[in-house]
């Protein structure tokens, strides 16, 4: 069938009309044909088996039995009336009954002439009865198409209120399916159609809405699924092969001087082998003649600074500048102090550029910056003023790239006449699955280690009422020379009880840790920034010993001497928040610990989250539980959870089908890019993002 037919408005499929029309769209997304034969049901009701009244069981189930009604009569109730017939067949008699649109019914019933009911049978005063049975005239359903796995779709209240019920998607769908005779135009090439034993499009659309058996349905779903991944993988695998063709990037063919005296005179530790295994990755990528477009993901603590410092100093060795950008003042000002550090007298000139940065050192800055004196800039955004301008920006990283938003990272290509390289970093480990679906049109590298000497933080759940000895634990801590963390919670909602809950919490630090054997720190978001940075810096310098704080501390702060670290109220906490502010501990060589608080009435999930924290210290497994908990959308943030807004595949379930749609993905574009040799893949591909199915996703 010809695509744009199913681009017909759905106002002009029988049944539907203007007001249907209009309710479709609003609540369902409904616009076209195509988008209806894409509503996919969200369950079955297996109506393969009648049952006689004499095999019916008191479980409530659903069941279908094929009967006459022989009576029907009004009984008279506390409140109103409600209508009964009495349903026989040739083994026993039940109760049909309804409490409402009593007139209607008792008007179209027909008595003594064959039904298929179908509802729930529930027993009551030693008899069956079905409350608002669905029914259809035996010869209606005889001539009817047979759906014997009845599907159940997405609704809504709005949708009931308006008549649009489950049935009547059913017979729109059914519709549909008579205008259109069943023609679906084949989107898969026949290679993987028989290499992968699929069925046809056709038949798939057929059997997900109606299924004569269990075993079609898996077919069905099988076929869409995978087709649906296929189409974003595609998208996404040829858009990175098309950036690397297309977009040429400054060749780093050279290990400088600068490079090696690093290595071999001040790197502080050895190398882990996976931080070896990303850099010889990112070289691969600067040499290669085309832009460098990669994702570092490492967990806290994992070395990525290191690497991100490694990388800008192959750039200048090359003849180019760097810069860095961080989401926050305090992470940027973190990451020009530990590389500063790190670079010692090496002789690279390094500046730091954010809100705070005075006029008269910002014209400095510009001026360096753009006669090439200045190789290495840090900042925040800033660093996008039109104002900021290069010599020759080779390399751009950004930190905690999920902050930014894609225009702002746009801007740092065109920073330079050629697009410098791009690694962005982010200590938020994304599953799998989630990566190859969000940022496959980027390449990853992983850092899957800890440096070595790093002890693995032991972490505890507490309850409220074991507080005395979790004081006590502090105190011990302290009296060792180590400083503690004590976070809680800030959800914006309500902000007014967390600022409650944070002073009520102080106050009840400052009477258990007095002055003068205990100083301690404040920090929170109602702070002004000079106080805020004043008490981090207090606590950064040993002079407090307890830090009490909001969740400002969860990036940014790197205290090797901080041991201890006690979040509040830890069921209000996602996951991967957990797992970022324990990562506030654990830098030194200190044996550190992270102390879970709750009350006793917790809900399962935020067990699930406990007990997950408590298990393990394992960022990627941490995250594949969040995935799980949360969905996608959720665990990227509102920027991207678009992108999943998935038809019929789950990225979490359907992991495998998900990676034999890369394979096959990448297989295909790696013999031929422009997709010539496959005419059917590449008119579909063109009419999915033609008419926006598949989403653009933008570099």
């Amino acid at each position: 069938m010809n695509s744009t037919v199913l681009q017909t408005p759905i106002v002009y499929l029988k049944g539907v009309g203007p007001n249907r029309a209009e309710t479709l769209q609003s609540e369902l997304g409904i616009h076209t044909y195509q988008d209806l034969i894409n509503l996919f049901p969200n369950r079955y009701i297996d109506k393969t088996q009648y049952y006689k009244i004499s095999q019916l069981q008191r479980t409530s189930s659903d069941v279908q039995i094929v009967g006459k009604i022989v009576n029907i009569k009004t009984v008279e109730q506390k409140k109103g009336k409600r209508l009964v017939a009495k349903f026989i067949d040739d083994t026993g008699e039940m109760e049909l009954v309804w409490f409402r649109g009593q007139k209607w019914i008792r008007e179209n019933l027909k008595l003594n002439i064959p039904y298929v009911i179908f509802g729930k049978a529930n027993w009551f005063n030693g008899t069956f009865s079905m409350p608002h049975p669905e029914m259809e005239l035996w010869e209606d359903h005889e001539k009817g198409l047979k759906i014997y796995m009845q599907p159940v779709y997405p609704s809504t209240e709005k949708l009931a209120n308006k008549g649009i019920t489950n049935r009547v998607t059913n017979k729109l769908i059914q519709q549909l399916f008579l205008e259109t005779k069943g023609r679906f135009t084949e989107t898969l090439s026949s290679g993987l159609i028989n290499e992968l034993s699929l069925i046809s499009k056709a038949e798939a659309l057929f059997n997900i809405h109606f299924p004569k058996n269990q075993e079609l349905l898996a077919k069905a779903q099988f076929r869409l699924k995978f087709e649906e991944l296929f189409y974003i993988q595609l998208q996404l695998i040829s858009k990175n092969l098309m950036h690397k063709q297309k977009i040429k990037g400054y060749n780093f063919d050279k290990v400088g001087t600068l490079f090696k005296t690093f290595y071999e005179q001040h790197l502080p530790f050895e190398l882990t082998n996976a931080q070896k295994r990303v850099i010889k990755e990112i070289r691969a990528d600067l040499g290669s003649n085309a832009q460098m477009n990669r994702l570092l993901q490492g967990d806290v603590g994992s070395g990525k600074t290191i690497v991100a410092l490694m990388t800008m100093l192959l750039a200048i060795d090359n003849g180019f500048q760097a810069c860095l950008m961080a989401p926050t003042e305090i992470l940027a000002n973190q990451h020009f102090m530990g590389i500063k550090e790190l670079l010692g007298d090496i002789g690279v000139n390094i500046a730091l550029l954010t809100g705070s940065v005075k006029k008269s050192a910002r014209r400095v800055i510009h001026e360096q910056l753009e006669n090439g004196e200045l190789q290495i800039l840090i900042g925040t955004h800033a660093l996008l003023e039109d104002k900021v301008a290069y010599k020759n920006l080779g390399l751009a990283i950004v930190d905690e790239q999920h902050r930014f938003g894609v225009a702002q990272r746009a801007k740092l290509w065109h920073k330079n006449d050629i697009p410098p390289h791009i690694l962005v970093m982010t200590a938020t480990p994304i599953p799998r699955t989630l990566a190859m679906s969000l940022y496959g049109d980027l390449d990853i590298s992983t850092i899957d280690e800890l440096p070595p000497g790093r002890k693995p933080i032991k972490t505890v759940h507490r309850y409220d009422s074991n507080r005395l000895k979790v004081f006590q634990f502090i105190r011990d801590e302290i009296k060792k020379g180590r400083q503690v963390y004590v976070v809680y919670p800030l959800i914006q909602e309500s902000e007014a009880l967390d600022y409650k809950d944070l002073m009520d919490g102080y106050e009840s630090i400052a009477r258990d840790f007095p002055l003068p054997d205990f100083q301690i720190s404040i920090v929170h978001g109602k702070m002004k920034p000079a106080d805020k940075d004043y008490e981090m810096e207090r606590f950064v310098k040993g002079e407090t010993q307890i830090m009490v704080a909001t969740t400002v501390i969860e990036v940014g702060v790197n205290v090797p001497n901080a041991s201890v670290m006690i979040i509040e109220s830890a069921e209000r906490f996602g996951l991967s928040q957990l797992h970022q502010l324990r990562g506030r501990v654990g830098r030194g060589a200190n044996q550190s610990f992270c102390i879970l608080m709750t009350g006793h009435k917790l809900s399962s999930d935020s067990k699930t989250r406990l007990e997950t924290m408590v298990g393990t210290n394992d960022g990627f497994q941490i995250a594949e539980v969040d995935l799980k908990l949360r969905g996608p959308g959720d665990l990227m943030g509102t920027q991207q959870s678009g992108v999943l807004n998935l038809k019929i595949a789950d990225i979490i379930k359907d992991n495998d089908i998900l990676k034999t749609a890369r394979y096959h993905a990448l297989k295909i574009l790696r013999e031929d890019i422009s997709l010539k040799r496959h005419p059917v893949i590449l008119h579909t591909y063109t009419q999915l993002v033609k008419y926006k199915n598949i989403w653009n996703y933008i570099s």
